[in-house]
């Protein structure tokens, strides 16, 4: 049941005459590192995956498997990060925004009709509809919001071998306990978002320290 009521906005835009219906979502907005990841797919209306969901609504075994079946069965799917620098420079929002935009720019075929979770995406020519919760709503959403889920999260399982004081593979960059009791003893680095308060503020103090 919750499979059919996942693809209910898909099969009414279907018979409205669209065929190539793009869902896109991000991930990553409130971490203190690493980038925001955004994914877009057009699912194959012939072919239902089942289990789509809320990427954090499933277990990591569970977002693994479904990410390999959305790459193998999708039309297209696409994957764009944002670094923690062009963040600090134009902000969470917009840069969650410009991730999805890009997203959807990289598709072939180009979709002629856009999902997107929770988010307007100006200068897209595209019709496009924003829907609140869209990852627990809309297959094709919740489809992205898997593959950037799956894609941030390897992502920062690398960067905790190359920073391995950070834990960065158990808390993903989240404002933890642990993070932020690592972040306080061992200082600020490039892959921290310098405009988030926890680190601007450790920021603050090394160089209150270094004069």
């Amino acid at each position: 049941m919750k499979d059919q009521v996942m693809y209910q906005y898909e099969n009414n835009l279907y018979k409205s005459g669209h065929k190539l219906i793009a869902g896109t979502d991000e991930v990553g907005r409130g971490p203190l590192a690493g980038p925001v990841v955004a994914a877009a797919v057009i699912l194959n209306p012939d072919i239902t995956i089942e289990g789509l969901n809320d990427s954090k609504k499933l277990s990591e075994t569970k977002r693994n498997e479904l990410s390999k079946q959305i790459k193998e069965k999708a039309i297209a799917s696409t994957i764009t990060h944002i670094s923690p620098r062009e963040i600090d420079q134009i902000n969470i929002y917009k840069a969650s925004q410009k991730a999805m935009i890009k997203a959807i720019e990289k598709l072939d075929p180009k979709p002629d009709y856009i999902l997107s979770d929770a988010m307007q995406l100006p200068g897209i020519p595209i019709p496009c509809m924003s829907i609140i919760k869209g990852d627990s709503k809309s297959a094709s959403i919740a489809a992205a919001s898997i593959l950037a889920k799956v894609n941030r999260d390897a992502y920062m399982v690398k960067l905790a071998k190359k920073y391995p004081k950070y834990a960065f593979d158990q808390h993903k960059g989240y404002p933890t306990k642990k993070h932020l009791e690592a972040l306080k003893k061992y200082g600020v680095l490039d892959v921290h978002r310098k405009s988030f308060a926890p680190v601007h503020d450790q920021l603050y103090k090394q160089q209150k320290l270094d004069i």
